[in-house]
């Protein structure tokens, strides 16, 4: 197999170049934290073979991000101790950095970059990453590489947005087979040569402390930060890659096979788990699609020979995975691709389908039986049980059940005075309760309750136009709630 990244997945950020003379080869870890089935990761350890220099890793993680709580903070810590471990253990120097105030990282990056062949990092196309990763290309010395290891299709192949799933799920179909052939390399860390440790300045220790994994997984230290304390880790859902391998390992092999059948009841535990350790970049769609091969016995010789853009039938697996893989690649990765493509805008009102805005603003002086405000919809204080369940088991465990969450944010729709109201508050409970929340495929569920890769649909009702309805009615005759109400009451 050739362990070379594929060239649709590398971007050069900076016009600097690549310095031989350096003294190891930096891998600036942000996007996807973890050491398997990573394509940066492996062009790092492919650049210091090259170079025949050290590889050195930097993991950090800042305070000053909108939404920073424990919860967010508990689960990236933990990934990071996960990394730090298995990088220790393959004789790779790791620089572990938790920022104590706003802004006291800032120079860690430049400083270790400084004395650096060059500098690779994650491709991410959301929240704050972009903008820092640019803003780190002008200001290194050297040249910095962008790798894309987010999901099955390289980022930047389409070129172009997608309006609807099944326009992007044919994009795939007619892509795809030619990268299925280019997958990750497993264990990335296996094709180092074991180098000396590369001398670090003694003055990065004193300002920027380096963090063992014991420091890191420190709840007091967790305490002392200043972010949001208010919303507390889910003690049963550990963050990090063993973690995530784990969840992966166990969904494929116990419950995959009636993943169709189970995932959109309630009161069984049929859905994968994996949209945090997705998120956070812990657990990889890559090793996914592995795990799923080997249990399906399974071969891209088995994919249908044209394009159908149907949910079954094109990748010749079972139902049960077909349907998970639609969840992982098709609308996961258009969610991402829709970020790339919409940068500045992709989680604004203003960047629905003219046809939703049309409508939600024909109807935005409709009568509302009810309206909420952001602290009643936080405490689960409205009329409607249903809905209220969904939110409590957002606040304590950072996750809906999936077909709930439709439904949660179809009613807070409902609720609000204006449908931009409504997108305000499902952005904020989502972003600050859920493990994954800022993620693009998160901002999908959100803004397809407003239309967006939806279409029309008929008959035209109050307060949502032609935007698809949603009824807690309905949603109680389709599905068995008993267990699931009990479970979240108050």
């Amino acid at each position: 197999m050739n362990p070379s990244v594929p060239q649709s997945r590398l971007r050069v950020v900076n016009d600097r170049e690549v310095r031989p003379d350096g003294d190891y080869v930096l891998y600036w870890m942000i996007g996807n934290r973890r050491t398997r089935y990573n394509f940066a990761l492996q062009r790092a350890v492919l650049e210091a073979e090259r170079l025949g220099r050290p590889l050195v890793v930097l993991e950090a993680l800042r305070v000053g991000y909108r939404w920073a709580s424990d919860r967010h903070h508990r689960f990236i810590l933990q990934g990071m101790a996960d990394n730090r471990r298995r990088l220790q253990a393959a004789g790779v120097t790791c620089w572990s950095y938790v920022e104590p105030s706003p802004g006291a990282g800032s120079g860690l990056l430049a400083a270790l970059a400084a004395r650096a062949c060059l500098v690779v990092t994650d491709a991410w196309p959301c929240f704050f990453l972009p903008k820092m990763v640019a803003r780190a290309g002008r200001a290194l010395p050297v040249r910095l590489e962008e790798v894309d290891s987010v999901g099955l299709l390289p980022l930047r192949d389409p070129g172009r947005d997608f309006t609807a799933a099944v326009h992007f799920r044919r994009h795939l179909h007619k892509q795809l087979p030619v990268h299925l052939l280019a997958l990750p390399e497993a264990e990335p860390l296996s094709l180092l040569t074991p180098r000396p440790p590369p001398p670090l300045p003694a003055e990065l220790a004193a300002r920027w402390p380096d963090a063992e994994a014991e420091t890191l997984l420190d709840l007091t230290r967790l305490a002392a930060l200043p972010i949001d304390h208010s919303v507390k880790p889910v003690a049963h859902k550990p963050g990090g890659s063993v973690a995530g391998e784990r969840r992966l390992t166990e969904f494929i092999t116990r419950r995959l096979a009636r993943y169709d059948e189970d995932r959109n009841e309630p009161s069984l535990d049929g859905g994968s788990g994996l949209s945090p350790y997705l998120h956070y970049g812990h657990v990889s769609p890559h090793e996914a699609l592995r795990l799923i091969m080997d249990a399906e016995g399974w071969s891209p010789a088995r994919l249908a020979p044209k394009p159908t853009a149907s949910k079954r039938g094109w990748w010749g697996m079972s139902e049960a995975a077909e349907s998970f893989i639609d969840e992982l690649v098709t609308w996961r990765e258009l969610g991402f691709n829709f970020a790339l493509e919409h940068p500045t805008d992709y989680e604004r009102y203003e960047r629905l389908p003219d046809w939703a805005r049309a409508s939600l603003e024909k109807h935005t002086d409709d009568r509302r039986e009810r309206v909420y405000s952001l602290q009643q919809l936080a405490e689960a204080k409205t009329h409607d049980p249903i809905w209220n369940a969904a939110q409590r088991q957002l606040v304590r465990e950072g996750v809906i059940h999936n077909y709930l969450r439709m439904l949660w944010g179809k009613k807070v729709l409902e609720w609000s005075a204006t449908p931009q109201d409504a997108l305000e508050a499902l952005i904020e409970l989502n972003n600050r309760y859920a493990l994954d929340g800022r993620d693009p495929n998160s901002y999908s569920g959100i803004f397809w309750t407003f239309g967006r890769f939806d279409r029309p649909w008929g008959p035209e009702r109050p307060i949502f136009g032609t935007v698809r309805y949603m009824s807690s009615d309905s949603t109680a005759k389709k599905l068995d709630l008993d267990a699931y109400l009990t479970r979240w009451s108050a």
